[in-house]
């Protein structure tokens, strides 16, 4: 305990109470003098010495001060513990930082109100994404044009109103598509190449959804694991797309994907005359391409048959240099395909030859009177168009199409081809001729002459 004289102007307020104007204190024991704060009115004051030295460290400390007329006294019993300058210090910038950061967090609020103000006034809710135009664009078949060639005006940019001007249009593309199957079908010259037995094969390759009245035929290597999975989803054997299990989707006896054959002739022709039905295609020699890279070079299920049992079967038929010891290659599958006599292979290799017959073999389409029939060069606006036509598109959605993977690529085609003759080609193509004129894609003369 230490002793204080401390000496100010007294004053007094409105309601007569006293206070002080200014206040210096000695303390008796220490110099210099020390200053006064005071820090609350009245004849028994609080007030707050700040007490130091040369050497010291500086602190406050409180006590009691009684006052007069002219001078007061005070005496510090009880100092309470006090703060060091770099605690206060450390104090102030910590307030300035949260301060600082506050303001921070303000700023980026309000820039995200503005955005997100600018994006409700500015987006057009009719337009499609840039990509989506670029592909629809790109990659329309035309009856008249291969769809790998397919080219527009550097003038000609895609546009909303363009957009907006195809998807009014789309419907009539597919009518078209319909009427010109109907017009091949009626041609006498292409009858053996359009035309197919409503077979108990063709009716493998048709499944049913009974519960939304749908028919889909499968066309292997064109993404057709992708549909199968939407009607997984529409009979219920899963609730979503992305809880099925890769090897279920080609179990039959686990995806609850019912074939067209399992029912009776009278159901058959019910469902056949009665439901949604539709299918998906792709140029002809590209989808070979793709089931000869997927089953004998790749083959990412693991089918071991297609190597050892399928492949040894067409090299000891189909090679010419007896002596060449590598596994199968293309033009070795050519010219399996393109054998007018290759059934009696067929036969031997029972319904893994799916992956390579015709379209016509496969779904009948001169026979069967198919509602919509998609296009895998333009499967992004088609996909979406079948899902309505079917009446489910409020139920399941056909999963995302990485941009550009459906596009025809007619560089790999050519590169595939190089290595095969002339003859084998035009063999190869005189046996897919009617999927050609059927689907609409352009006889590929780049290969042929």
């Amino acid at each position: 305990m230490f002793h204080l004289e401390c000496k100010g102007h007294a004053g007094k307020r409105d309601d007569g109470r006293p206070f002080l104007r200014a206040l210096s204190c000695d303390r008796r024991n220490q110099e210099p003098r020390e200053k006064g704060i005071l820090q609350e009115s009245g004849p028994q004051a609080s007030v707050a010495i700040l007490l130091g030295d040369s050497g010291s460290t500086l602190g406050l400390m409180y006590g009691q001060l009684r006052m007069t007329q002219c001078d007061a006294q005070a005496t510090l019993e009880k100092p309470r513990p006090h703060r060091t300058i770099t605690e206060w210090l450390t104090f102030d910038n910590m307030h300035h930082q949260w301060l600082l950061l506050a303001a921070c967090f303000w700023v980026i609020f309000m820039f995200m109100v503005a955005s997100k103000f600018i994006t409700l006034t500015f987006k057009d809710p009719d337009a499609y994404s840039a990509k989506q135009e670029f592909l629809f664009l790109t990659a329309m078949p035309d009856m008249g044009k291969s769809p790998g060639e397919n080219r527009f005006p550097e003038e000609l940019k895609p546009t909303g109103k363009m957009l907006l001007d195809s998807r009014l249009a789309q419907p009539l593309v597919y009518m078209e598509r319909l009427e010109l199957i109907r017009n091949v079908c009626r041609e006498e010259a292409l009858r053996n190449l359009s035309h197919t037995a409503v077979s108990k094969f063709v009716l493998d390759r048709i499944f049913v959804c009974d519960k939304h009245k749908i028919l889909f035929c499968q066309t292997p290597k064109v993404g057709n694991t992708q549909w199968k999975k939407v009607l997984i989803v529409l009979n219920g054997a899963f609730p979503s797309i992305e809880e099925i299990p890769e090897n279920v989707v080609h179990d039959h006896e686990k995806n609850g994907l019912p074939r067209l054959s399992s029912f009776s002739d009278a159901e058959i022709q019910k469902r056949l005359k009665t439901y949604f039905k539709f299918f998906i295609v792709r140029d002809p020699f590209e989808r070979l391409i793709s089931a000869f890279k997927d089953k004998f070079v790749h083959n990412p299920r693991f089918e071991p048959w297609y190597r050892h049992e399928i492949a040894p079967g067409i090299i000891r038929k189909y090679r010419r240099n007896r002596t060449e010891t590598r596994g199968i290659q293309f033009e070795d599958f050519v010219r399996y395909l393109g054998d007018p006599n290759h059934r009696w292979l067929d036969l031997q290799f029972g319904d893994h030859i799916i992956h390579w017959v015709t379209y016509v073999e496969l779904c009948a389409p001169c026979e069967i009177t198919y509602s919509v029939i998609g296009h895998h060069e333009t499967l992004e606006d088609d996909a979406p168009y079948i899902l309505k036509e079917a009446g489910i598109d409020h139920l399941v959605s056909y999963p995302t199409i990485p941009p550009g993977i459906t596009m025809y690529n007619k560089t790999k085609v050519e590169l595939y081809f190089l290595g095969v003759s002339k003859r084998d080609i035009r063999r190869l193509y005189a046996r897919f001729e009617g999927d050609f004129k059927l689907f609409g894609y352009q006889k590929p003369d780049f290969l042929l002459n």
